[in-house]
């Protein structure tokens, strides 16, 4: 097959827009997911599901829906062009946020819940399968820095707006206000954005579009090896956002402080993350987010072997320092992992995008439900968790950093 061939060259310039539209198309996932943190407590007691654990699944299950729905939407983009898959994503999205406000229990609550992963997944994939269908190499992902530092601007705010809303009206207010941001984006985004997928790159649509795309996709190991990474990487960081809430409201008991706290650890991703779009043109993404993935290790270790066998956590200002650290390497990771995945298969940039984010997200959410059990007294097991993926993906990173130097000997 054919590379698909970037529609906007390396010395073109990059309208601020389409940074502004393909965050925006991301974002909806970190509103959905960020700004209902704040009101779990309170959605548990109206809907009767008062073990904190269980209430995790309201975040948790959302990345669900968001692994099953790429495998749907991903093909279909491929098949019929992106923007008419963005269209019936935000239209699942709907549904699956009236359900959610309508929920009278815990499992009507998490269907929604898995509804709107859904839904999302389709502006979510699309987004990066668009830059991939426009830009490649680190030149991609500089954009993917700059497009994820917008997108982390949700998650410094959205705790806070989902507060501000619990404050002076409710928690079903909150989804209101997701799906008027919906409506808002996906109307911007069918007046602005040209289709990207070029009619000679279309793939007719049948049963064996998934098998045909899985099967060109195993033979590339650098994809699949850096797709199980973003995996690990996701997994543990979805167990903070799942878990956070019961860390900073529970056990500090800083109810009224946690959309602060939150927002200040996500704008140090946000900042790393914008630091990377510049980082990634001089280092490499190659060499950039090892030396990060080597920091992620670290820095979780040093946090195991201080506080061990301590029965409770740390001062506050400690473990804020260690998380601090931990997500400032987070934004040199995420961009840079999934555009080294995405770098081979501009071919089947949709399909790839698909299988890839299934992949990962599907890793990443048992890994999250897993160790969110154990963090009940402590956020040992957050760090725990850290050392361990963060340690495998270190061993597979070493591999796939060999692979690719024979490769780079052989051309």
């Amino acid at each position: 097959m054919q590379d698909n061939q970037p529609l906007v060259q390396k010395n073109q310039t990059v309208k601020f827009e389409f940074i502004a539209l393909m965050a925006s198309l991301m974002s909806i996932v970190a509103l959905a997911i960020d700004a209902i943190l704040p009101a779990i407590s309170y959605i548990g007691i109206d809907i009767n599901s008062l073990d904190t654990n269980n209430n995790q699944l309201l975040i948790t299950m959302i990345f669900l829906g968001l692994g099953f729905g790429q495998l749907l939407f991903g093909p279909l983009s491929d098949s019929f062009g992106r923007k008419p898959i963005v269209y019936i994503g935000f239209s699942v999205f709907t549904v699956g946020s009236i359900v959610c406000v309508l929920s009278p229990s815990l499992e009507w609550m998490i269907f929604g819940r898995i509804l709107q992963g859904i839904g999302l997944s389709a502006p979510r994939t699309i987004a990066i399968a668009v830059i991939r269908d426009k830009f490649k190499g680190d030149y991609m992902a500089k954009i993917m820095s700059f497009v994820t530092t917008f997108f982390i601007l949700v998650p410094v705010i959205a705790p806070m707006m989902g507060k501000f809303i619990l404050n002076h009206y409710n928690w079903r207010g909150i989804f209101y206000v997701q799906l008027i941001m919906a409506l808002v984006v996906s109307i911007w985004f069918w007046k602005r954005q040209p289709e990207t997928l070029k009619p000679e790159y279309k793939i007719k649509f049948s049963k064996h579009v998934f098998i045909d795309g899985l099967k060109e996709l195993i033979k590339h190991k650098i994809t699949m090896g850096f797709t199980v990474i973003s995996g690990f990487i996701s997994g543990a960081f979805i167990v903070y956002l799942s878990a956070s809430q019961v860390i900073f409201e529970n056990q500090y008991g800083l109810v009224d402080e946690f959309p602060y706290i939150f927002a200040g650890l996500a704008a140090g991703i946000g900042l790393s993350t914008f630091l990377n779009g510049s980082f990634v043109m001089r280092l490499g993404m190659w060499r950039l987010s090892f030396i990060a993935t080597i920091v992620f290790c670290l820095n979780s270790l040093v946090y195991v072997i201080l506080f061990w066998n301590a029965p409770t956590n740390p001062e506050l200002l400690v473990i804020l320092i260690f998380m601090a650290i931990q997500f400032f390497t987070i934004g040199f990771l995420f961009g840079n992992i999934r555009a080294i995945a995405m770098e081979p298969i501009g071919h089947i940039a949709g399909i790839g995008a698909a299988i890839t984010g299934f992949v990962s997200t599907i890793m990443a959410v048992p890994i999250a439900n897993f160790i969110g059990g154990y963090l009940k007294d402590t956020a040992l097991p957050l760090f725990i968790g850290f050392v361990v993926f963060g340690g495998i993906s270190l061993l597979i990173f070493i591999r796939m950093r060999i692979l690719r130097n024979r490769e780079l000997a052989l051309a």
